[in-house]
């Protein structure tokens, strides 16, 4: 962006100085006609040239505009899977501890030690887990398919931009 706006800085310049030089010209009491009449010309190229290009910034600042709230938004998605996936590892991490506590209370309960209240108690531990795990499962989806349906919408937003671009340009 910052060569664009040097480039329209350079060209106001330049069209300053030929209107300076066409008015210095146009004092002269010997000006060439033919001369005075081409720097005019010229002046007026430069004028339209000048518009197309500050047209041509406007579209390329609108793009980078879209392209920097798609990004944010897919970076927000980013951390979003990221949070969940830090939870559905702790949430794994319980789960599995709770099974082995469950693995060694039947054991202990086999072997005549253990209370069947304790047992029952733990079981009921396990399955909330397990409902648990799956909810964060489900939200853990959810959130995947919510960064791919963006993914998907600004490329294909992306795709209507460029189609709709007029030839030349």
């Amino acid at each position: 962006m910052s060569d664009i706006d040097e480039l329209q800085g350079r060209i106001a310049a330049a069209l300053d100085r030929i209107g300076q030089g066409i008015d210095l010209r146009g004092r002269a009491a010997a000006a060439d006609p033919e001369e005075l009449e081409t720097l005019r010309r010229d002046l007026e190229d430069e004028r339209i040239a000048n518009e197309q290009l500050k047209e041509r910034i406007k579209v390329l600042k609108s793009r980078r505009e879209a392209l920097e709230t798609e990004l944010t938004t897919v970076q927000e998605a980013a951390r979003t899977v990221a949070q969940l996936d830090s939870e559905l590892q702790g949430l794994r991490e319980a789960n599995e501890k709770l099974r082995d506590i469950n693995t060694r209370l039947r054991e202990a309960n086999a072997a005549g030690v253990a209370e069947p209240d304790l047992i029952n108690t733990a079981m009921l531990a396990e399955l909330d887990g397990v409902r648990a795990a799956r909810v964060a499962d489900r939200a853990e989806a959810g959130a995947v398919y919510d960064a791919l349906a963006a993914a998907i919408a600004g490329i294909e937003t992306d795709q209507g931009t460029v189609d709709e671009q007029p030839e030349g340009s």
